[in-house]
C-alpha cells in the first residue's frame, strides 16, 4: 500500500468519481420509480374517474422525474 504511484492514485480517484456518478444516477432512478409507483396508480385512478382531470394527473406524474435529471447533472459535473 506504500508503493502507490501517482498513476495509481489518479486512476483510483477516477474510479471513485465514476461511482459516485453511477450512485447518482441510480439511486435517483430507483428513488423515482418508487415514487411514480404510487402517483402514477392514483393519477390512472383519478384519471378514470373524472376524464376533465388528466393534465393536472399527467403533470403529477412528470414531477418526480425531474429527480433523475437532479442527478444527472450531479453526475456530469462529477466526471467533467
Amino acid at each position: 500500500m506504500a508503493d502507490m504511484t501517482l498513476e495509481m492514485v489518479q486512476a483510483s480517484q477516477l474510479g471513485m468519481k465514476a461511482l459516485g456518478a453511477g450512485l447518482a444516477v441510480g439511486l435517483t432512478g430507483i428513488a423515482t420509480g418508487i415514487a411514480e409507483m404510487s402517483i402514477g396508480s392514483a393519477a390512472v385512478g383519478a384519471t378514470a374517474e373524472n376524464k376533465d382531470i388528466f393534465g393536472l394527473a399527467l403533470l403529477f406524474t412528470v414531477i418526480p422525474e425531474t429527480i433523475v435529471i437532479f442527478g444527472l447533472v450531479v453526475a456530469l459535473l462529477l466526471l467533467f
